[in-house]
């Protein structure tokens, strides 16, 4: 598919539906998009390619785009795969295209393409400098681990866009609206770890007079892009996007899980907004994505071969990926003869920055009790309490 996104600039934007797991990891249940630019200005000039199972599809609308005159330029913001992947191809349709790229790009260039050669091809491009492509001028900015350290960003100086390559990416593909919930999943499951190589690149883009974002996934964005620019200042700083809890729960048996869903009751009942998530059946990077929104997290798991319930442990290890930081926590543990889940989740925040595990810490004994009642509604109170 092909749209004009200013003029002279053209998306080509390959739908994936047949792909399920992005990154073979991350659930992609409405697909993705795979976006390419190009801009036709005296010069003609291509940002990135697709996945190589889209060659073909690639190809066809660039040659729509260029009316199947060869690209001059050859632009690599990002050599992860799913957009490097017809770099070859292309290289060998198109002899005189010259491939542009930070250093770290070009030679990386050789470990995905073995046979292809590269000499008197690439130009190099370094933080700030520019390219003049008939009537545009292209401004490049290093974006190094954001996510991987090869990546650029350009800038149109003429017609204010940035080509921001995975940053501001989504899932979903073209037609799908949520944009903030699953462009947050994407950010914290992607990019999560490098809030502050993030916080960089945003301070650099805040010199530039931008009208238009064009990420590698997902729609373009245009102005206002105020509330785009706020949400990733936001993530990138762990500041969460609302007060509420997110109640995440493995449970084996079910007691568990009803003790989670009691607190979670009780939360309502005082006005906070919750969100609960079963981390046996819901994919851990869902509760990612909600962990970077919400204020507070309420934990709640059992012992399991006297360590902590697998589900949960993994949960917390994709957290402390991430970089995860800055929350209160609420701990339930569930036990029947030798409860360890408590201080198994506790050693695992201890590994997480600014993490404030809230009193008490509720110990259960292989199902909730009444007995349990007035523990569990003064730590509803005291999750309630972080979210004032």
């Amino acid at each position: 598919m092909v749209n004009e996104i200013a003029a002279g600039v053209s998306r080509i934007c390959i739908n994936d539906n047949l792909t399920d797991l992005f990154e073979g990891q991350y659930p992609i249940p409405d697909g993705i998009t795979y976006n390419s630019y190009v801009i036709n200005d005296g010069k003609r000039v291509v940002f990135d390619t697709a996945d190589v199972h889209f060659c073909e599809e690639w190809l066809a609308d660039l040659s729509s785009v260029t009316g199947g005159e060869a690209p001059d330029y050859l632009v690599v913001l990002h050599m992860e795969p799913d957009h490097s992947g017809s770099i070859a191809r292309a290289m060998e349709l198109f002899p005189e295209m010259k491939i542009v790229g930070s250093a770290k790009a070009i030679a990386m260039l050789s470990q995905f393409f073995e046979d292809t050669p590269l000499e008197g091809r690439t130009i190099a491009m370094a933080d700030g400098d520019t390219l003049s492509v008939g009537a545009t001028t292209l401004r490049f900015l290093t974006a190094p681990m954001v996510h991987w350290p090869e990546v650029l960003v350009a800038y149109d100086e003429k017609r204010k866009i940035i080509f921001s390559a995975d940053g501001f990416g989504t899932f979903g593909t073209t037609g799908f609206t949520p944009w903030a919930s699953e462009a947050r999943r994407y950010y914290a499951n992607i990019c999560g770890k490098y809030g502050m190589q993030v916080q960089g690149l945003l301070k650099k883009v805040s010199t530039l007079d931008v009208e238009t974002i064009a990420p590698l996934h997902g729609p373009t964005l245009h102005t206002p892009l105020k509330e785009y620019i706020e949400l990733y200042d936001r993530w990138s700083r762990y500041v969460p996007d609302e007060k509420g809890v997110l109640v995440a729960y493995a449970s084996v048996y079910g007691g568990t899980a009803d003790c989670a869903m009691r607190v979670a009751a009780m939360l309502n009942e005082a006005g906070v907004t919750t969100e609960v998530i079963d981390l046996c059946r819901k994919d851990v990077s869902y509760a990612v994505g909600e962990a970077f929104r919400m204020s507070t997290l309420l934990l709640a798991a059992p012992t399991y071969d006297g360590d902590l319930f697998p589900p949960m442990y993994n949960f917390l290890h994709h957290l402390k990926m991430k970089g995860f930081r800055n929350r209160h926590v609420g701990i339930i543990e569930n036990g029947s003869w030798a409860p360890v889940a408590a201080r198994m989740m506790t050693s695992l925040l201890e590994q997480m920055k600014d993490m404030t595990v809230v009193a008490p810490v509720v110990t259960l004994r292989s199902r909730m009790h009444r007995s349990d009642e007035e523990a569990l509604r003064s730590l509803a109170a005291s999750l309630t309490d972080t979210c004032r």
